[in-house]
């Protein structure tokens, strides 16, 4: 399928679903099924039972019998079908069901059933850049420190049951265990040192708040958001800057663009996870690039 030119016949769907998800998230994902079933398009249904199946079931899809994937679950399942289809020349769509659903507000897909299942029918596919982060390819953000940590720390039984409730509890446990800690980053040769930080490739984080307000999945760029002071006042500050919309006034966050980033811990223990598109995917050292193919994502016109 050309990447901007939209193709008239029904199209061939292979969705991959994520069913560990609330009552009112699997109405939706029958809700936008109908739909396309309405709208002519053919459908497979595969779902996954445990991490790793996303990544799996897209690296085994046909591009001779699909037109596009559809990742149906959070940004965690869509970052498993993304790379899964790291050798692949099949498109993507996304049907957001998850707590954050962050790539969806990236591409602004809007939230009814029908507006989702129009877009993933009949939108084109668009070329857009993804990074790279110790070979794992990630669309939107890889952060390092205390969101990793929180990341790590997670209930999934209570994330299920109460969404972003989940991520406060964990966020708070975290902040009562805070031990200062430093990291080490390269930017494109250039060193840095920070308490924590944040590889955008796109300019959401954590829902609609922004840290990188200049990126984007289009561009070839990432950019890094160094966070540059320790402490539990000072991740409190942060907080509130996120919150607020006014992270960007804090003289103590940079935002440094970027192709090439590496980080490692000045004096913590080896192996210190790295969270990227909200779910664990890397330890430190960290080597982040832009990936080496570009991905065609079905986006809102």
């Amino acid at each position: 399928m050309h990447p901007s030119v939209p193709d008239p016949r029904p199209r061939r769907l292979y969705v991959i679903y994520n069913p560990a998800a609330g009552w009112r998230r699997r109405w939706r994902y029958r809700k936008v099924l109908a739909h396309l079933a309405r709208l002519g398009c053919a459908l497979t249904l595969c779902e996954t039972a445990a991490r790793g199946d996303a990544e799996a079931l897209a690296r085994a899809a046909d591009p001779a019998a699909v037109d596009l994937v559809v990742a149906a679950g959070g940004d965690g399942t869509i970052n498993e079908v993304i790379n899964g289809l790291a050798a692949s020349p099949i498109p993507l769509a996304i049907l957001p069901l998850g707590t954050a659903n962050v790539l969806a507000a990236e591409i602004g897909l809007a939230g009814s059933a029908r507006a989702i299942a129009e877009t993933i029918a009949t939108q084109a596919p668009r070329p857009v850049f993804l990074g790279s982060a110790n070979g794992r390819r990630f669309a939107l953000m890889v952060g390092v420190g205390f969101d990793a940590r929180v990341v790590a720390d997670l209930d999934l039984g209570l994330k299920r049951a109460f969404g972003k409730l989940a991520y406060v509890l964990a966020a708070l446990r975290q902040l009562l265990a805070y031990r200062a800690r430093r990291y080490l980053v390269e930017i494109d040769g250039r060193p840095f040192t920070a308490a924590a930080l944040v590889i955008a490739k796109g300019h959401y984080y954590g829902g609609r708040f922004t840290i990188a307000p200049a990126a984007r999945l289009e561009e070839p760029r990432l950019y890094v958001a160094l966070f540059e002071c320790p402490g539990r006042w000072n991740l409190l500050r942060y907080g509130w800057g996120l919150l607020s919309g006014r992270i960007g006034r804090l003289s103590d966050v940079r935002v440094v663009p970027a192709r090439s980033v590496s980080v490692r811990a000045e004096s913590a223990e080896p192996g210190e996870a790295v969270q990227a598109d909200g779910d664990l995917a890397a330890t430190l050292p960290l080597a982040v690039t832009l990936a080496d193919a570009t991905l065609a994502l079905v986006t809102a016109a």
